[in-house]
C-alpha cells in the first residue's frame, strides 16, 4: 500500500513498499551486485562507509563531499527501473547514485541533497534492495525525527521542500543484516 505523508514545511514522502516484486528485486540485487563496479570513494580526507557508482547520462557529473562522478552508461535494468519511477513520480531523472551497504557498519550520515546542481525542490527517487534498514530524516530546526524501515523492492520519494528542512541518512548498526544496495536517482541541471 503506497502511503503519502506530508512532512513539516512543505515536504512530501510517497512510500511503496512493494514498488518491486520480491523477484523482480531479487533478480536486481543480484544483477548489481555483479554487474556493478563497485568503488571504496573518500573526502575530506576519510573512505566512506560503504562502497558507491555512479550512472547518468552522457556529459551529466556530480560532485560532493570532495568526490567528482563521472557519468558511465545505463545498464539495461536501471534504465527499465528509472523509466517505471519517473511515470509515478512524474519527474525525470538523469542520473543516479548507487550505494552498496555491506553489513549494519556501512552507513550515511545526516544530509540533505540540496547541492545547486539539483535545484530548487528536488525529486529524489530511492530504490532499496537486500536487508532491511532503518531511513531516518530530522528536520533542522526543530530537530523532529522520522523514522521508516526501508523494505527489499521498496521505493521512497522525497520531494517539495524535504531537502530544504530536513536531512536524512542510514545509521550503522549492532544488528546482524545482510547487505543492501540503494539507488538514488536524481536531476542534475546541466
Amino acid at each position: 500500500m503506497v502511503e503519502k505523508t506530508l512532512i513539516d514545511d512543505g515536504g512530501v514522502l510517497v512510500y511503496d513498499p512493494e514498488f518491486l516484486s520480491v523477484g523482480e528485486a531479487d533478480v536486481l540485487f543480484t544483477e548489481l551486485l555483479q554487474a556493478v563496479a563497485w568503488k571504496q570513494e573518500g573526502g575530506r580526507g576519510r573512505l566512506f562507509p560503504r562502497l558507491t557508482a555512479w550512472y547518468a547520462d552522457l556529459g551529466v557529473r556530480y560532485s560532493y563531499s570532495g568526490v567528482t562522478h563521472e557519468p558511465v552508461p545505463w545498464l539495461p535494468a536501471l534504465l527499465e527501473i528509472k523509466n517505471r519511477i519517473e511515470e509515478l513520480a512524474q519527474a525525470k531523472f538523469n542520473s543516479l547514485l548507487l550505494n552498496l551497504y555491506r553489513g549494519g557498519q556501512d552507513s550515511i550520515g545526516m544530509h540533505a541533497d540540496d547541492e545547486p546542481e539539483l535545484g530548487t525542490n528536488p525529486v529524489i527517487g530511492s530504490v532499496s534492495l537486500g536487508a532491511v534498514r532503518q531511513f531516518v530524516l530530522r528536520h533542522k530546526k526543530t530537530r523532529e525525527r522520522r523514522t521508516l524501515d526501508l523494505s527489499h523492492g521498496s521505493l521512497l520519494l522525497m520531494s517539495g521542500t524535504s531537502q530544504h528542512h530536513w536531512l536524512h541518512g542510514v545509521p550503522k548498526t549492532r544488528s546482524p543484516v545482510g547487505q543492501r544496495i540503494n539507488l538514488t536517482f536524481r536531476r542534475i541541471l546541466t
